[in-house]
């Protein structure tokens, strides 16, 4: 049998490293390293060879490394074993785990963040952006969403930014009656906090961020968080607003560096879903969902 012959009979037995190995012993006989036949130089002599033409792979190499944060679940400050040991008990034969227990959240708080739809790029002030056709028509899609998924809504919350409160308005018409709509100057667009990596295209000054952060991370801490341990059943609440405004509380509220924000893009009447659990866990269920919309009514304005 020819040494071709031989070789691939080998590979196609063994396979692998233990190939490679056998067919340096048949190449080495043969003087393919160099040497004349017969002398004696062992394969293991040429094994560095072999190994430097395999690939380099192992575990460690191919496995992120933990960044070392853990989870921090009194992120919110309502974590009840943070306040409840330094409490003054009223009485000696208070139960203090009873006392605890009866302030643990027990219900979970569910929070559908709504960018606005499409609106007048053009407009002269905050008056005149107000929705385009296609973005009143995106925001009427929305709301027939919101009503398909057939929950029972608490509240809905709005920027008071003229595209976001139109948007919530047309949005309500599709909710079951009695849902409170309540406008908060908090969840105005603006500047969380300077982006990493940096964009050209948008630069605001250093104060605009001072004070938008502030005002931004004031709604987190107002909107965001676990549910009160008198909220007995879970709760649905929705919140329009603006796609910086979502992305920075879906950076918080995962604990994930909140100058990622920018990394993340939000099409028109889209829905965010955040779930706080009692615990303080929060899942991210949905993050700019759209899928319910015909493909010719996406935008991203």
């Amino acid at each position: 049998m020819s040494y071709r012959k031989s070789l691939r009979l080998i590979c196609g037995i063994a396979g692998g490293s233990t190939a490679l190995v056998l067919a340096a012993a048949a190449a080495e006989s043969r003087g393919y390293f160099g040497e004349k036949e017969g002398e004696p130089v062992g394969v293991w002599g040429r094994f560095g060879v072999l190994q430097a033409a395999q690939p380099a792979w192992s575990t460690a190499g191919h496995t992120p490394a933990p960044s070392g944060h853990t989870w921090d679940f009194n992120w919110d400050k309502r974590d009840p074993s943070s306040f409840s040991n330094g409490r003054k008990k009223e009485t000696a034969a208070e139960d203090p785990s009873s006392e605890q227990d009866n302030g643990k959240p027990k219900a979970t708080r569910n929070v559908l963040l709504i960018r606005h739809s499409q609106y007048n790029l053009s407009g002269n002030g905050d008056k005149e952006r107000i929705l385009t056709p296609l973005g009143r028509e995106q925001a009427e899609l929305t709301g027939q969403r919101l009503a398909a998924l057939g929950l029972k809504y608490d509240v809905l919350i709005h920027s008071t930014m003229a595209r976001a409160t139109e948007t919530a308005n047309i949005i309500s018409k599709y909710l079951p009656v009695g849902v409170e709509l309540v406008s908060c100057d908090l969840l105005r667009e603006g500047a969380p906090i300077e982006p990493v990596p940096p964009v050209t295209h948008w630069k605001p000054d250093a104060v605009q961020y001072h004070e938008d952060g502030a005002r931004i991370e004031a709604a987190f801490r107002r909107y965001i968080h676990r549910a009160d341990p008198k909220q007995k059943e879970d709760s649905y609440e929705i919140i329009v607003c603006h796609a910086n405004v979502i992305r920075y509380f879906v950076c918080r509220a995962l604990q994930f560096p909140p100058e990622g924000w920018l990394r993340m893009g939000l099409n028109n009447g889209s829905i965010t879903w955040l779930t706080i659990r009692p615990s303080g866990r929060v899942a991210l269920r949905s993050l700019g969902d759209s899928g319910f919309m015909p493909v010719d009514k996406l935008t991203r304005t």
